[in-house]
This record gives structure tokens, C-alpha cells and sequence, in this order.
């Protein structure tokens, strides 16, 4: 179970030298805004995925007048310290200097609620297969070294073809077809999966966020035409074969897993018809149903929820996090007040934020 026990952040966004020591269920944060409820959130993020989610630029994370931020915590039995410069990133996990990120989000799974990141319903395919690929990444354990090899393929082959060289192409087509099938077939079976890992319990226990569900489906869209069966590599490299003059012209792989996505629909209606409501709801259920399917995998992720109050009511705020909490997990959420918030004070640690101050209350 991943659970932050301590944390420390230095010279990130406004939070300057705060550190604290959450709660293992649920922790609320209490702020006005622009005091640095989200900067909090960006920051846990961050720790578990070396990025952002609202922002590529450094420069806007580290503090002025420093040259570097730091992130450091107990996660479970583990220390994990991040420092990011311009210059360079360090990542120690027990003080051993780790070559890529990867560890991190294996020690600290982290899902993340929040409109920044934008809702995956009716969203773009980018941010789809974002959400996708993190469940896929926690319960497929080569498609992490199958997507950056397709990623490495990908990048050769568009470079072959933009300077017309034919020669090595075919090899090429041979080993993305391959790599093709990989990420299609554990991006199909996490979905199928996901459809099992008890769908009419979850949205019993979620009815209190729609006023009528009868079927929430989506499928897997695999990047590939039609005519391809994406779960073939003879499919997919007859089909690379006998399209390579178009290639050739386009000068770069317009179709595959890295143009992959998902379809949602709601009562049988696509999610393009759906209110922006019905689009919210749906995201969450989402979120919501892949975290439950990671517990039974005996993967328990952290959960951050930012800005609750603004996107949701009272009843829709304790029907998740009723939820939620049946699932033992740590949660880290914030909002502008605690007044209307009906939270049971029982296993909640409340905590204020005031010009990138924390204090536990």
C-alpha cells in the first residue's frame, strides 16, 4: 500500500522549506486561492511521475532567484528525493541514483482528479491514452519496455521516410508491427478487465452521481484502419507494405498505438452528445473505477483531488469519497473551506494553507 508518511518541498512554485507528515487516509487541505492548494497537488504529483500535469516549463516550478526545487518523502519503507535543476534531474530512492523515473510511479502510484489535467470523456486521444496507459503501465509488466521500444521504431522509421530512404524500412515495419501488437493486446486486455472488476458494484455504489445510468461502455479505438486487425503483426506489416508509397509521400506513420484512444458512451449515446455534467461524471467513474482495479491487483495508489468544491456538490463529494475510503487509500484533497464540507473528522487530517505556509490543525 502506498502511503506518504512524510514530505518535504523546497523552492517549489510558492511552497518554500514546508513539511509535513499526512494523514493515511484521507488529508484535507483548506485554503483560499492562489495560496498554494494546487502547487501542494503538483507537487505529489511530480514526486510520483517526474512531470506536471499543468505545465512543461520548469522555470515556472522553481522558485525565483533559486536554481533548483526538491521533493522528499517517506513513501511506505522507502526514501524518495527528486531535485530538479536546468542543468539536470537527480532521483535517489534509499540513496541509489536511479537512470530513469520509472521506480518512482511503481512506488508511488498516484491518480489524479483534477480539471487542469482535463476530464478523459469527450477529451483529446493524448489525454485518453494518458489515463489508459497508467493502468496498463501498473498490471502489464513488459509494456513499459514495449512502448519505448514502439517509441524508439516510431521516431526511425519517421526519419527514414521524411529522407526518402527505403532501404531499412521494411525491418523496421517488421519490428513495429511486432511492438504494435504488444501495446494493442495489453491496452485490450486492461480494458476488458477493467469492464469486470465489478462495473454494477461500482456504479451502484456511484448511483448518487447520476440522476439516470442505465450502461456506462467504452471501447478501445487502436489507432489502426478498419482493415487492419490491430492484434495481428501480419496484419499490420502487409498493411505498412503495401501503403509504403503513401508513406513515403505523407513522410511520416500516421496511424498505430501512439494514435490510439477511447470511445465512451453513456446510455448508448456517445460521449460528443453528452452534457459537460454527464462528461465529468463519467471521467470520474473512470478515474474511480481504474484505482478499485488496481486495489484488487493489490495496488493501492495514492489519490489527489484538487479543488473539489469547485466542480462537485456535497452529495456527489461524499459519494466519492465514501468510495474511496472503502478502498484504503491514501487521499490528499483541497478546497477554499471546510463549512460545507460534510467530512467525518474520523481518519481525516486537516491541514490550512496560507502564502505557501501548511499548518496542521
Amino acid at each position: 500500500m502506498a502511503v506518504i508518511h512524510k514530505l518535504a518541498i523546497s523552492q517549489f512554485r510558492n511552497l518554500n522549506q514546508q513539511y509535513i507528515e499526512p494523514g493515511s487516509q484521507l488529508n484535507l487541505f483548506i485554503a483560499n486561492n492562489a495560496q498554494g492548494k494546487t502547487s501542494l497537488i503538483e507537487a505529489i504529483y511530480y514526486l510520483g511521475h517526474n512531470r506536471s500535469f499543468k505545465t512543461k516549463s520548469l522555470k515556472e516550478l522553481i522558485q525565483l532567484n533559486h536554481r533548483q526545487f526538491q521533493l522528499d518523502a517517506k513513501v511506505d519503507n522507502y526514501r524518495i528525493k527528486l531535485e530538479k535543476s536546468k542543468q539536470k534531474t537527480c532521483i535517489d530512492i534509499d540513496q541509489l541514483r536511479l537512470k530513469n523515473s520509472s521506480a518512482l510511479s511503481k512506488i508511488l502510484p498516484i491518480q489524479i482528479i483534477t480539471p487542469d489535467k482535463g476530464f478523459i470523456v469527450n477529451g483529446t486521444p493524448k489525454n485518453k491514452r494518458s489515463y489508459l496507459d497508467w493502468g496498463v503501465f501498473h498490471v502489464e509488466p513488459e509494456f513499459l519496455t514495449d512502448f519505448k521500444k514502439y517509441n524508439k521504431a516510431l521516431k526511425n522509421i519517421n526519419i527514414l521516410l521524411s529522407q526518402q530512404k527505403i532501404e531499412e524500412l521494411d525491418n523496421w515495419f517488421l519490428e513495429i508491427s511486432q511492438l504494435s501488437t504488444n501495446i494493442n493486446i495489453a491496452r485490450n486486455n486492461y480494458i476488458t478487465e477493467l469492464k469486470r472488476i465489478n462495473s454494477c458494484e461500482i456504479l451502484d455504489n456511484l448511483s448518487d452521481l447520476f440522476k439516470s445510468i442505465n450502461t456506462f461502455d467504452y471501447e478501445f479505438k487502436s489507432g489502426w484502419p478498419k482493415e487492419v486487425d490491430a492484434y495481428n503483426t501480419d496484419s499490420i506489416y502487409h498493411y505498412l507494405l503495401k501503403n509504403k508509397s503513401y508513406l513515403l509521400k505523407t513522410k511520416y506513420l500516421n496511424y498505430g498505438p501512439h494514435k490510439a484512444s477511447l470511445k465512451f458512451y453513456l446510455n448508448k449515446q456517445e460521449e460528443c452528445f453528452l452534457s459537460r455534467g454527464e462528461q465529468k461524471m463519467l471521467s470520474i467513474i473512470f478515474w474511480l473505477t481504474q484505482v478499485s482495479m488496481l486495489v484488487k491487483n493489490n495496488i493501492h495508489p495514492v489519490v489527489l483531488i484538487d479543488d473539489i468544491s469547485s466542480e462537485l456538490d456535497n452529495i456527489k463529494i461524499k459519494t466519492i469519497l465514501n468510495y474511496l475510503q472503502q478502498l484504503n487509500i491514501q487521499i490528499f484533497m483541497t478546497d477554499i473551506g471546510i463549512n460545507s464540507l460534510q467530512i467525518e473528522s474520523e481518519n481525516t487530517s486537516v491541514f490550512t494553507i496560507e502564502n505557501g505556509v501548511i499548518t496542521r490543525q
